[in-house]
């Protein structure tokens, strides 16, 4: 496969393509350097159990990247439109435990990322359907 092929070819392919290379990377960080996600998520440091928490975390969001580029290389566009409700819940569920005083404060960023990330994928796929005046760029 060409490196050409593999790029996105729509908006909202675009969305998802960010997306994973941002979680393949920060899994691959959290893998690498835990401590960098321990301060930037002003979490305490962790031992025994919670050191193997992150590690699987880590991993998760490593392989979750790499299903998304895989995703967006193939413009699987089941997959866009599947991702946009639950990243939404992801938003609901990580602010509640803000809100709730379970996770720091500086945890309302990742609900964020993922309400973003949701809202920006929404629109790619409305986009790409021709709304907003766009040219349709794919029927799938």
């Amino acid at each position: 496969m060409s490196m050409h092929r593999m790029l996105p070819r729509t908006a909202a392919g675009w969305t998802i393509a960010i997306f994973g290379a941002m979680a393949a990377l920060f899994g691959a960080v959290g893998l690498i350097a835990p401590g960098v996600v321990l301060d930037s998520m002003g979490f305490d440091a962790l031992e025994g159990q919670g050191r193997v928490f992150l590690a699987a975390s880590s991993m998760a969001s490593l392989n979750m990247g790499v299903y998304y580029l895989v995703a967006a290389a193939t413009e699987w566009r089941p997959f866009f439109r599947f991702t946009v409700p639950f990243r939404l819940l992801t938003l609901a569920v990580f602010s509640s435990l803000v809100i709730f005083d379970v996770a720091p404060a500086s945890f309302l960023g990742v609900a964020l990322w993922e309400g973003a990330g949701a809202v920006a994928t929404g629109l790619g796929l409305a986009y790409d359907r021709g709304a907003f005046g766009a040219r349709q760029a794919i029927s799938r």
